[in-house]
């Protein structure tokens, strides 16, 4: 049996980089996401994702060439379309029905995003996914994804990891005696600074009854066993 039945699925866009060719995108990284996908659609979770763009523009490098912050924070957001249709492309390919809509109007390529035209979609169990983060300069896709969870109605915020188990009271790629934290609260997150989402997107929940699940997604299983409420990883929720 399901624990969640409603999800947010948060993707980074690094996750789907080819690293070993140094390419935005990775064949491999879209079809493992897909798998995915596809395997808690067959479940019949209800399911939106959310994407960032880190694979192809990061904001602190519009400092560093002398472009204004908010035109830098607007081109990671049409960045995220682009990761968006990838997606849209590979999970079509697994036989799901996809709908990518955007906070940016680009009507030649995607959907606007309209909050009662998502449910809908979500409600026909066709996968939507979110793209041009919160459409506003300034927030991260951290918050389009918890943004967007309260506004459908999702249970929780699901963010696999690529060899990070949950989250640490320090850093694991730094600290080797660094511990993993199963449980926490919102307010210890915030309070510890710990990094798994940014601090207004945490805050956005704190009344809520939405968790967000920090897992090592090695294979599609893992999203699984998350969805069925198995302990795996590490659970943020109100107190």
């Amino acid at each position: 049996m399901n624990k969640y039945s409603k999800v947010i699925i948060k993707i980074s866009g690094e996750a789907l980089a080819d690293r070993a060719d140094a390419t935005i995108l990775s064949e491999e990284a879209l079809n493992t996401v897909a798998e995915a996908v596809r395997k808690v659609s067959d479940l019949g979770v209800k399911i939106g994702v959310v994407v960032g763009a880190g694979n192809i523009w990061r904001g602190r490098l519009a400092e560093t060439i002398g472009i204004e912050p908010a035109t830098g924070d607007y081109m990671g957001m049409l960045g995220t379309i682009i990761n968006a249709l990838a997606l849209q492309s590979a999970f079509e390919e697994k036989g799901l029905q996809t709908r990518v809509m955007s906070s940016i109007n680009v009507p030649q390529v995607c959907e606007p995003y309209i909050r009662r035209k998502a449910i809908h979609h979500l409600d026909k169990h066709r996968v939507v996914i979110f793209a041009g983060g919160t459409g506003n300069p300034f927030f991260t896709t951290d918050t389009t994804a918890t943004l967007r969870a309260r506004e459908v109605g999702a249970e929780a915020i699901l963010m696999g990891k690529n060899s990070v188990e949950g989250v640490y009271d320090s850093d694991p790629r730094v600290n080797k005696n660094a511990k993993l934290i199963r449980h926490l609260t919102f307010h210890q997150l915030v309070e510890q600074k710990l990094g798994v989402m940014d601090l207004t997107a945490v805050t956005m929940l704190e009344d809520t009854n939405i968790e967000i699940r920090v897992f090592n997604m090695q294979t599609p299983e893992d999203m699984i066993r998350v969805i069925q409420g198995e302990d795996l990883g590490s659970t943020i929720a109100k107190e």
